[in-house]
Formats: structure tokens, sequence, C-alpha cells
């Protein structure tokens, strides 16, 4: 064999060892049927985490609820419904507050009934601000002022806080209606023929004395100064009914005492009382042809009772103080005060900042009004102040001496009537 053939042998040997160590090669599997592949992604549970709760509606504050409590009607175009609008604008002006209250607390329409019931009801109801709104009150407010300490008590024309008597949780207010008074009383004085002007006051007591002593000196005043007449020869009439308003059989009655100083020559009614028994009368004596006139008292829309005759109204705003006392509880700034409010001389009718007012009214002629604003500027700016003396009581004691000015106490103390005036002072 030759050397060529044999090695060609040799390579196919080796070939066919190195084959039968590899082995067969392998078939591949056949192909598998694919997995299905879900149309949607497998859900993967989460770690379970507490989900953080958010609140649809935000809470509202906590609701502010105070207490009114009227000694006559809440509507009686008067003290009570003055009392009343403020509770209304208090609520304006002071969000999430409502009120509560409770009219006719007097003997004749409410005998059975205690003013430490009406609170008891008024605190179950949420009050933590109760007005007490008559002098009338201002003892048993004291006393159920105890029983709550935790509740604020406003004891308005009180001076409970002036004498030092008062418990922590009893506060003062009051405007200084005797600027309106005055006012009033120069209306009066330059509208009368007769020279007399008749005046229906309510019970006798400091306040009332020095209301119609005010109502005097301002007549009196613009009954000289500006129509040039002896303030001797004004005759100036009171007489008292007996309470703040009629109760039949207990008080006397309002209409027919206006009537009996209308027949003994009063041409000028001014009423001192908390409803519009004078206005109503002389308008119906001025629809018979008399020549007559009112100025009513307490509340804003008085004169709405008889336009024609009226020639205007003091009246309390005491929406500003109900506010500046409910907002300072809830503020936690509430201080126990005697306040005794006066106007804003700026505008003595400022809904916003004025304790009192007046309103001219029809029958007030524009040489009248003039005087008027001639007297509120001079109030106003402090050239006329009428409680400087001399000036004596009615029994002829002094009340003030030459040249002496009133204080505040000497105000609102007074004793008795003026000199000058006619009608019992006790």
């Amino acid at each position: 064999m030759s050397k060529r053939l044999w090695n060609l042998m040799g390579m196919l040997v080796v070939a066919a060892l190195v084959l039968a160590a590899c082995g067969p090669a392998a078939t591949p599997p056949p192909t598998a049927a694919p997995t299905a592949v879900p149309t949607e992604a497998p859900v993967v549970e989460p770690t379970e985490v507490p989900p953080t709760e958010v609140p649809t509606e935000v809470p509202a504050p906590e609701e502010s609820v105070f207490g009114i409590i009227l000694v006559g009607p809440y509507n009686d175009h008067g003290w009570s419904e003055a009392h009343y609008t403020a509770a209304e604008y208090a609520v304006e002006k002071i969000p999430n507050t409502r009120f509560v209250y409770l009219d006719k607390l007097n003997s004749a329409d409410r005998p059975e009934t205690t003013l430490e019931q009406v609170v008891d009801d008024m605190v179950a109801q949420g009050a933590r601000v109760i007005f007490t709104t008559s002098d009338a009150f201002m003892e048993d407010t004291d006393r159920v002022a105890e029983k709550y300490p935790d509740i604020t008590f406003m004891s308005i024309s009180g001076d409970q806080v002036l004498k030092g008597t008062a418990p922590a949780n009893v506060g003062n207010y009051m405007g200084r209606m005797e600027y309106g008074k005055m006012i009033a009383g120069c209306a009066a004085a330059l509208a009368t023929e007769t020279g007399h002007i008749g005046y229906v006051g309510p019970l006798i007591n400091d306040e009332t004395r020095r209301l119609a002593a005010s109502a005097y000196l301002g007549a009196r005043y613009c009954y000289e100064q500006y129509r040039g007449m002896d303030p001797a020869d004004l005759k100036f009439t009171v007489t008292w009914i007996g309470f703040w308003f009629n109760i039949p059989g207990v008080t006397l009655d309002p209409t027919e005492v206006s009537n009996d100083l209308l027949n003994a020559g009063a041409d000028v009614l001014m009423s001192g009382i908390d409803t519009t028994e004078a206005i109503v009368v002389v308008g119906q004596r001025a629809a018979q042809g008399e020549r007559v006139f009112a100025v009513p008292y307490d509340y804003v829309g008085a004169c709405d009772q008889a336009p024609e005759v009226c020639l205007g109204v003091p009246y309390f705003n005491w929406g500003p103080g109900y506010v500046y006392e409910i907002q300072g509880v809830m503020d936690g700034t509430w201080t126990q005060e005697w306040i005794w409010a006066g106007p804003d001389w700026a505008d003595i009718n400022n809904p916003d900042t004025s304790a009192v007012g007046f309103v001219k009214g029809t029958a007030l002629t524009g040489e009248w009004a003039a005087k008027v604003d001639e007297l509120i500027a001079g109030l106003a700016d402090g050239s006329i102040n009428l409680f400087v003396g001399p000036l004596n009581y009615q029994d002829g004691t002094p009340y003030l001496k030459e040249g002496e000015v009133g204080t505040d106490e000497q105000i609102w103390y007074m004793k008795q009537l003026l000199e000058g005036m006619e009608g019992p002072s006790q």
C-alpha cells in the first residue's frame, strides 16, 4: 500500500473516532405550543397600607350663640325693638353666630316667668353671652351670674360695675342718650308756639330724671339762644306713667296722659317711654286740624308712626356695642367694664360707630334743622356744654355750682328734676 493511501486511511479513522466521541447529533425537540399571553396585566397585590382619610367637607367652626332678654315686645317700635335689631346686626357682622331671645319679661305679660328660668333655657341652647336689657333686671342678673360663672352677662343700662357690686362675669353698657335728648329738646323748643312742651315719662329713677332733664336743658338753650325768648317763660311738664310702657290697671294710660298734656296747652309732646302712644295721639290731633308736633324715642324708625308731625327721634344704636361685647367673649379678650358710649360726632347716625343718634323728622323745617345742626356741632366740639352750673334741683338746692361742669357720676345719679321743670321728682 502506498504511503499516500496509508495516510488517507489514517485520517478517516481519526475522524470516525471523533464522531463517535461526540455521539449522534441531537434532534431538536418539536416546537412547543406557545404559552398564552393574557390580554390584561396580571394583578399584583400590593403590601397593605392603611389609606389616608381625606375629608370631603371641612368641618364648620363652632357656632357662637348669644341671648337677649327683653322687657317689652320685640316689635314695640321702641326700646325692645332697638335691641332686637341690634341682635340681628351682630349676627350679620360676626360670622357663624345666632341669637335666642325672650321678650315681654315683665309682671303683666309673664307673671310666672323668672329671669333665672329664661337664662337656664338660653344656656341649655348654647348661649355664652346674655344681654339683660332693662335696669329692672339688674338684681336678678347679678344673682343668676353667680350661678353661671362661665357665662358673660351684659346688664344694659345698669351700673353694678360702676358701684363695684357686680360679679366678675357681669358688664354694663349704656348709650349717652343725654345728647340725643338735648337735641330733641332743641327741636321741640324751635317748634312750640305756646311755649309749652309736654313730656310723657316712664317710671321715676336716676336714668329717667337725667334724660328728662337733658331734654329740658336742650329746650331751654335753644328757646333762648336761637329764638331769643326768655327761658323762664318756657313751660316743661313731665307726667310719669309708672313703667316703661302701658300695663292696664297698673300704670297710667299713656294715651290719656298724652291727650291731657295737649289739652293743658302743650303743642309739642316728647316721649320718654318705650312705646309710641305720644306720637300716635299727636298724629290723631293733627288730623283734626291742630298744630301739634311730636318727638318719639328709642327706635330709629319711630317717626314712621306719624311722619307728618314728627320733628325727629333720638334713638339708641346698640349694634356696635353688641358686636364689641360678643367679639370680646369669642376672642377671649372680654374684660369687665362700665361703658357709657356716646355719639360718633363725625356722623351721629353712622350705624357702625355711633351708639346714639338723631334722625330729623319730616315736620322739622329747614330753618329749624339748621339750628339743630348748630347745636350738634357745638356739642361735638365742646363749645356747648349744657351740664354746667349754676343749676339747681327742683327744690332749689344746688345741683351744679356756678361754672361747675357735671361729672359722669353727677349726671348719672340725678336725684331730682331741675329747677324750671314741672312734675314730681320722686
